[in-house]
């Protein structure tokens, strides 16, 4: 059973974005107070201006609160990973939580828990190699991204917050995300596995999303990494495939990984695209935490809105 927390107050940074905004939402069905993080003049009750590029943070504003989620980074799916890029993922995540660290570090009385975003891009590409948790970081880009994130949410355990690091794998979500850009062209008959299809793809129902970092919130005994993975385990075939299926078309135009690597660059095509990483929620499990959609087709249902 997943733990059913009191009533709490929950800073949000990274709100708007896919799963900040289905948390959100989760938050307040579940009769939590939220208050979200906004780079511009607040316009509603519930926002704090924040500028995390200059460590801008008042931390008289956060008063009573009682966890902070920190979602706040730059889409790695928005470009090619140029050297620009690659350096705006970075800081964006390493700028915006060493803001809420700092701010942590001057609030007279600081929230019981941060709850921070990293991602399975932490393990590298693995082949068929199971990962849980407690296996070692991968080699790349992305693993180095989540590494520096992960260290830099961990500072704030020097100030007796407990730190959790939730790695999520691709959010299956109704709005937003890999979902929405590959329906159109499985929805034409267009659509396929990437590459051979053979790499394993960690995914997540965006409710499961939420409920995953509600259960990290509540749970007293959740700190460190946890893989916000469904539990079962599907190759990229598979998942084109089930997608396919359920929008009544064939799946049978792959996209071959040296058109990838042309469109993508090689990077962010044997990275993002095409790396491997078979990892499983070991953490979650252990917990009893209870996946609202631990199938593929149930959460592509979900999200399709297919009954």
């Amino acid at each position: 059973m997943n733990a059913v927390p009191p009533r709490r107050r929950i800073l949000v940074a990274g709100a708007s974005g896919l799963i900040g905004s289905a948390l959100v939402a989760a938050a307040r069905s579940a009769g939590h107070d939220v208050i979200r993080l906004v780079r511009r003049l607040p316009e509603a009750s519930d926002e704090v201006a924040w500028n995390p590029a200059e460590g801008v943070l008042d931390p008289g504003a956060l008063a009573g609160v009682d966890a902070i989620v920190n979602l706040a980074g730059e889409n790695i799916a928005a470009g090619r990973w140029t050297g620009a890029r690659r350096r705006r993922i970075l800081f964006s995540r390493l700028d915006a939580t060493r803001t809420l660290v700092d701010a942590i570090r001057r609030m007279p009385r600081r929230p019981a828990v941060l709850v921070n975003a990293s991602a399975v891009g932490f393990y590298g590409a693995r082949g068929d190699e199971v990962l849980g948790e407690t296996s070692a970081r991968g080699a790349g880009f992305l693993p180095d991204v989540c590494q520096a994130w992960e260290r830099r949410a961990a500072e704030a355990g020097r100030f007796h917050v407990r730190t959790v690091w939730i790695r999520f794998g691709l959010v299956l979500a109704r709005q937003g995300g890999a979902l929405a850009r590959l329906r159109p062209l499985f929805a034409c008959g267009l659509g396929g596995p990437l590459g051979d299809g053979r790499q394993w793809t960690g995914w997540i129902a965006e409710a499961d999303a939420a409920g995953a970092i509600l259960h990290a919130i509540a749970d007293e005994h959740c700190a460190g990494p946890v893989n916000a993975v469904a539990p079962e385990l599907v190759t990229n075939a598979a998942l084109a495939a089930t997608l396919a299926r359920l929008l009544h078309r064939p799946a049978r135009l792959p996209a071959p990984a040296w058109a990838l690597r042309l469109a993508f660059g090689r990077m962010m095509a044997d990275e993002a695209l095409l790396a491997s990483a078979r990892v499983i929620p070991e953490r979650l499990l252990a917990a009893g935490f209870a996946f609202r959609h631990p199938g593929l087709e149930g959460a592509l249902r979900a999200a399709l809105e297919i009954s």
